[in-house]
């Protein structure tokens, strides 16, 4: 993949496959999106050859076959603090070895050539074999969208480490301030895909353990250390249990939705006063409030935020709900609102299962709740509920008296069941 370069005698410029892509098939994982990297090369000679551009801040182009993207080779420099505060040069004096060493990690900085030859100059191969995350440089520092990047790669790859002197420097940015200077929506979207990662739970203890958590996520930092009652969590720690039952909603390939539920699930224990230690009479209402604050503040989007504010408000009764009687089975399928969202009914389901199973023995448990109100649900679905609303209306009732009579015939459904 080399081409001539605009300015006649110049130099021939090169095509390089970088980042992720090489990464994954030395780890002998099925390669992801492929990036590119272009060496010695000016804008203009990319976009004689077809090379459509789409970036920005810096000069990315779509490849006119395979819309890969292809970046010319850059380096940068920090003019100011967050994620924007950085001034790019691209030019043909940058060589391939300058771009790989602004790279974030040294397991993403390694390139092959058209040959299939890598070019490693940060020792990307060795970490792999060590199973190791570092930081390339002390550059690292200047982006603070890379600590939840290296909290996100730790969740994908359980058996890796964090190498103690990056786990330091991630410290140091965030006694510097760096963290609160990052976007809401960065903050999101490394949080949602560190969430779908196979152990959730390693985003988080990386992100506490540096400092990071309770900058972005007090709510969910403050739970670490408060107690709850042993027969009911063997755990008996809030913040491990909540790592548990992240963890549990990995084990059976949850949708984010369901993860970001159960990570907010219990954030109001965070704020029980410690003299009710461990009880936590009202978190449920408590765990609404501050998971509606949290949202706001990182613009979660709307389907995660309601089903994740249901999930706060009744994951006890879901609970409890062996023991109801058909009216209150009716009664938390109203507040569950499964009447009118009947596909969401599954994932509050699967949530409180995921929260149930996320305790110490219990991760093998099954969740017969699930099942009975499922059939209850199927039971008040099958009702012709608009003849019954019909023969309301026949007999003179109005409004709210309609609904109440469509309340007790799914009631009459259940106890016809054998629903006491």
């Amino acid at each position: 993949m080399t081409r001539q370069s605009s300015q006649g005698s110049a130099p021939a410029w090169r095509l390089y496959l970088v980042g992720g892509a090489v990464r994954d098939r030395l780890m002998g994982r099925p390669p992801g999106d492929r990036d590119w990297v272009a060496v010695g090369a000016r804008a203009e000679d990319l976009a004689r050859e077809g090379y459509v551009p789409v970036g920005r801040d810096f000069p990315v182009f779509l490849h006119p076959q395979t819309r890969e993207e292809v970046a010319l080779a850059r380096t940068e420099r920090k003019t100011a603090r967050g994620y924007h505060g950085f001034e790019f040069q691209a030019d043909p004096s940058v060589t391939l070895e300058d771009d790989l060493k602004r790279r974030d990690l040294t397991i993403n900085a390694i390139a092959q050539d058209e040959d299939g030859s890598l070019i490693d100059p940060c020792g990307g191969q060795a970490d792999l074999q060590a199973k190791t995350l570092r930081h390339v440089s002390p550059a690292f520092a200047e982006d603070p969208v890379r600590i939840l990047r290296l909290a996100r790669f730790a969740a994908r790859w359980p058996d890796f480490s964090v190498a103690d002197e990056t786990l330091a420097l991630c410290r140091d940015m965030v006694q510097a301030g760096e963290v609160d200077a990052l976007v809401a929506e960065r903050v999101w979207q490394e949080l949602s895909r560190g969430l779908m990662e196979a152990q959730p739970s390693r985003m988080f203890e990386l992100l506490r353990a540096c400092g990071a958590l309770q900058r972005l996520l007090p709510e969910v930092d403050r739970l670490w250390g408060v107690p709850q009652p042993a027969e009911h969590h063997p755990e008996i720690d809030t913040g491990v249990h909540l790592m548990m039952v992240l963890d549990a909603t990995a084990q059976v390939n949850a949708p984010l939705a369901v993860r970001f539920a159960a990570l907010c699930h219990d954030l109001g224990k965070g704020n029980t006063p410690s003299a009710q230690w461990p009880r936590h009479i009202g978190h449920e209402g408590r765990s609404v409030q501050l998971l509606q604050a949290l949202c706001q503040r990182w613009r979660v989007p709307q389907e995660c935020r309601e089903l994740a504010e249901v999930v706060a408000r009744e994951h006890g009764h879901v609970h409890a709900s062996l023991g109801f009687s058909a009216a209150a089975t009716v009664r938390l399928l109203d507040r569950l609102d499964a009447w009118r969202r009947a596909d969401r009914l599954p994932l509050i389901l699967q949530a409180c299962a995921c929260d149930a199973r996320g305790r110490l023995g219990r991760q093998g448990d099954g969740y017969p709740q699930a099942q009975r109100l499922q059939q209850a649900h199927a039971a008040g679905l099958a009702l012709d509920t608009a003849a019954v609303a019909q023969a309301a209306s026949a007999d003179g009732l109005r409004g709210p008296a309609i609904g109440q009579r469509i309340h007790q015939a799914r009631v009459q459904a259940l106890l016809d069941l054998g629903w006491s």
